[in-house]
């Protein structure tokens, strides 16, 4: 009850500075959002792609865990991962604060299950992660970055939708779940991946064994390999 207290509490402040903000209502947002969408970007700040492109790459990591979770749920899962690609936050924290908790899974893996599955989907996730903050530091200004997030209510609130997305994490449910559903879960595990935002996760990713397959000796090696890097 209390996680979810706090998730109502993320999820219903977030929306009302949204309305607030409104970023809808500045010229500069639309000039940004065009220029972000068709990959034009030598003009533009490097953190701001790089920060637009990892609030892509952070619904992919949750849908490496909504999808077999959703499969157990009364509702299915795909409507709220493509909703969060738009809105961020606003669209996942919903179907995190709705869903009941589950630590199995039953029948046969789709095709949409397969790829979320893979190890090699993380491990595609957490080179994508790596290049988008090289690109960031090397090719970006963090002052006029800085300057702009004060400033531009776009850039302000993708960043902020950037670190909630990090934030709640670990306060949902969903992680400790999916943990449980591969028999790996650990309060020492969770906390290693928790306290790590957006590479906690995707290193998790990489090296959590795949549902049906789960072995008595994964738990020892996901935490040794967690602990390697």
């Amino acid at each position: 009850m209390g996680r979810r207290l706090v998730l109502w509490f993320i999820w219903l402040s977030f929306v009302a500075y949204t309305v607030w903000l409104a970023p809808l209502d500045y010229s500069s947002t639309w000039y940004l959002g065009r220029k972000l969408i068709t990959l034009q970007w030598g003009d533009l700040n490097a953190y701001i792609p790089a920060i637009f492109s990892l609030m892509g790459v952070l619904p992919l990591v949750y849908a490496c865990l909504m999808f077999a979770d959703g499969r157990m749920q009364k509702f299915r899962a795909w409507p709220y991962f493509a909703g969060s690609n738009f809105t961020g936050v606003i669209c996942l924290l919903p179907y995190l604060l709705f869903r009941r908790r589950n630590q199995e899974f039953c029948g046969e893996k789709d095709k949409w299950l397969e790829l979320f599955d893979r190890r090699s989907t993380g491990i595609v996730l957490l080179i994508s992660a790596i290049a988008l903050i090289i690109y960031a530091v090397v090719a970006g200004d963090w002052q006029d970055y800085v300057h702009q997030f004060h400033t531009q209510p776009f850039v302000h609130l993708i960043s902020l939708d950037f670190c909630s997305i990090c934030l709640i994490f670990p306060i949902t449910s969903l992680f400790d779940d999916d943990m449980a559903r591969r028999n790996v879960y650990s309060a020492r595990l969770f906390w290693s991946v928790a306290l790590v935002p957006l590479f906690g996760p995707l290193v998790y990713l990489c090296l959590r064994p795949s549902l049906g397959e789960t072995q008595p000796s994964d738990r020892t090696s996901l935490s040794n390999g967690l602990e390697a890097t």
